[in-house]
């Protein structure tokens, strides 16, 4: 997929109307009250070989992918937060979708608020476990974010 396709991807989750029921699921993407994940790229899962070189690979994969639509979206958004996603795993702070997700997955994520819409844009790089993939993640909200 090209940086290109992902930033539209993105811009079609800023704009897409969140689920008023509960969370649904459907290949790649995961939406609920006041959220949409998507994941932008996974890596291979690493069950067959956890070698260094292989993981490395991936992880640097994973990477550059993500360092393009940071940039991408900093040159339409201006710059990001940083926000630490370690206080909702442990519970300082309540885990409401999709940082109850995000924060099994990374520690943490890259925002661009956006004023306009009452919503905000994230990015994050994650693991569910070590076998798993690595996976470029996108994420809009709507829930207050410190």
């Amino acid at each position: 997929m090209a940086a290109e396709d992902r930033h539209a991807i993105v811009k079609d989750l800023l704009s897409l109307p969140f689920p008023q029921e509960a969370r649904q699921l459907e290949g790649f993407s995961s939406s609920g009250p006041g959220h949409h994940v998507r994941v932008l790229q996974a890596s291979q899962d690493f069950w067959d070989d956890r070698s260094e070189e292989t993981v490395d690979a991936a992880e640097q994969e994973i990477d550059v992918t993500y360092r393009e639509l940071v940039a991408t979206l900093t040159a339409h958004w201006g710059d990001p937060e940083a926000v630490d996603l370690e206080p909702y795993l442990s519970g300082e702070l309540p885990a409401a979708e999709p940082m109850g997700l995000l924060c099994l997955l990374s520690g943490e994520m890259l925002v661009w608020r956006r004023p306009e819409t009452g919503r905000w844009v994230a990015l994050a790089v994650g693991q569910a476990d070590r076998e798993f993939p690595v996976e470029l993640l996108a994420a809009v909200g709507d829930a207050p974010l410190p």
